[in-house]
């Protein structure tokens, strides 16, 4: 009990410093606590490597054992001493420590060596992901824990140099792709903690190839000369084989065949995903399958159904991350001494912005949209990643103007909705996801929209605290139109669970909480367990 005060104490004194000196009310202090307290739950180290191998999405070897791969170049013996040493006998015992294949991927399954500790999202979500993580970072920075955010940052130039990007999350089965791309933000607010210049200038070279990565083919559409996501894998994605079974014991490829059988689609071409003769699902499905899941947004109908065609899409999202990340890595140059070669990516930034405000903005919707570089149009599925270039700063203030006259087409009694369609997708209406919220919110603040970002983050800070007070938990994401986290009666593909613990919303309360002016936390304060009353 001491030390569950301990902690509320320093709860209290940060969020004071943050420039309120009024405490925050009790359940509150329950949420913040749960999220300073939870962070060492969620934290995998070489300690309890056996925990962390342990793949809910997956199953052992045949003995039980959890296979643990290193990269082909690594030095099995001296990281199996390594590892030998730093874990309990009978939990080594647990592991099987393997090698890459020097082709292909391993026959059976399991987990990527990393040599940092680092923090999972929560629930079957057992390994480190790559857009979770920024969110996760800027929640540990924020309660003090710089050290464990520069390993996770570790972890990721680990990742580029050992596994040739950051990946979706260190399993074998993520190999072929990557998540949406925050490096130089984590990069960057660690330095703005540690101001450790060495560590800075080192990360420089993996910088550069991860943003390669991003950049050539068959990422880079070379008629846009804008960026894709692209998965380099091929067939089904197997933690959706083992996973994403419903009652009836279908997996998701099951119920998608059938989708496809009862459903004339006219938001592109079936026939290129779908053989009706044989009813079986073609290759380039896999491929836009798994392509979406680089994206994150695994699934929604942003790209017609399932995402499939998001391989002919130049998403407004992972642009502004790119845009972000050449004017980050210029900035990163800049303090490392090396002004000259700045001006180059300042020049990308400038190019891509200028694209993406040319082929993705639609003045007569007010909203950014996707662009088919193969139609030569964007489609109008209006979806939260239209605040992407608010955060990224590369809207005009006539555009973040017209988007925020639209809040309307999203806001909900919760807070935002992801998308204005119901399709039965975790990413669409009428769910709403804590770091979507949070870009939203920090968007609109960039350009001067404190009133507006100050009342969304009051709805969805009201949604959360009030769940937090039924069920003790932050959750993976929320209905934010009726207001609960119950989610499962309304999804029909993908997985039906709504994971706790949860990384990304735990990062995001404290954030959207920190982010409220004066006056709107007081307002907040006076009734935090209203929910969408």
């Amino acid at each position: 009990m001491e030390h569950r005060w301990s902690a509320v104490l320093v709860i209290i004194t940060v969020v004071a410093a943050a420039g309120n000196s009024a405490p925050p009310p009790a359940p509150v202090v329950k949420v913040l606590d749960y999220i300073k307290r939870t962070w060492s739950v969620l934290t995998r180290s070489h300690q309890n490597l056996a925990a962390a191998a342990a793949d809910p999405k997956h199953r052992p070897l045949p003995d039980g054992r959890w296979p643990v791969y290193l990269g082909r170049d690594e030095n099995i013996g001296r990281i199996r001493d390594t590892l030998r040493a730093s874990m309990k006998a009978e939990d080594f015992r647990k592991i099987e420590i393997l090698q890459l294949p020097e082709h292909g991927e391993p026959a059976v399954e399991g987990l990527l060596y990393l040599p940092h500790s680092y923090v999972v999202p929560g629930g079957r979500f057992n390994e480190m992901y790559g857009w979770d993580s920024f969110f996760i970072s800027m929640g540990l920075l924020r309660d003090g824990e710089v050290q464990l955010a520069k390993d996770m940052t570790d972890n990721f130039l680990y990742e580029i140099r050992e596994y040739g990007k950051v990946l979706n999350a260190n399993r074998t089965y993520y190999l072929t792709r990557s998540q949406p791309p925050f490096l130089t933000e984590m990069l960057l607010g660690v330095y703005r903690r540690t101001h450790d210049l060495d560590w800075l200038r080192s990360a420089i070279p993996e910088i550069e190839k991860y943003y390669r990565y991003w950049t050539t083919e068959p990422h880079l559409t070379p008629e846009t000369g804008l960026s894709r996501y692209f998965d380099s894998g091929e067939g089904p994605a197997p933690e959706v084989l083992v996973s994403e079974i419903d009652s009836h014991g279908h997996n998701e490829y099951d119920l998608i065949r059938g989708y496809f059988r009862t459903h004339h689609i006219t938001d592109y071409d079936a026939g290129q995903y779908y053989d009706a003769k044989a009813d079986r699902l073609t290759p380039l499905f896999y491929t836009g399958d798994r392509s979406m899941r680089e994206s994150g947004f695994d699934p929604s109908t942003r790209f017609g159904p399932f995402s499939v065609d998001i391989i002919h899409y130049n998403p407004v999202c992972l642009n502004s991350l790119l845009y972000v990340m050449e004017t980050q890595t210029a900035e990163i140059l800049e303090i490392a001494g090396r002004e000259s070669d700045a001006q180059a990516w300042k020049d990308r930034g400038r190019n891509r912005a200028e694209a993406v405000n040319r082929l993705m903005w639609d003045g007569r919707r007010g909203l950014y949209f996707d662009y088919n570089f193969v139609k030569h149009g964007v489609r109008e599925y209006p979806f939260l990643t239209t605040f992407y270039p608010l955060w990224a700063r590369l809207a005009g203030k006539e555009q973040a103007a017209a988007v925020v006259h639209n809040l309307r087409v999203f806001e909900k009694p919760g807070g935002l909705e992801t998308s204005t369609f119901r399709s039965g997708d975790q990413w669409d209406a009428p769910f709403g996801w804590a770091p979507l919220e949070y870009l939203a919110v920090e968007g609109l603040r960039r350009y001067g929209y404190e009133a507006e970002a100050d009342r969304l983050a009051q709805r969805f800070l009201s949604l959360m605290t009030a769940e937090f007070d039924k069920s003790g938990t932050l959750v993976e994401k929320y209905d934010v139109v009726s207001c609960r986290e119950d989610v499962a009666a309304r999804l029909r593909f993908g997985y039906r669970t709504n994971e706790a613990g949860f990384g990304w919303t735990n990062a995001a309360f404290t954030a959207l909480y920190d982010g409220l002016s004066s006056k709107s936390r007081a307002a907040f304060d006076a009734d935090p367990l209203k929910g969408c009353r």
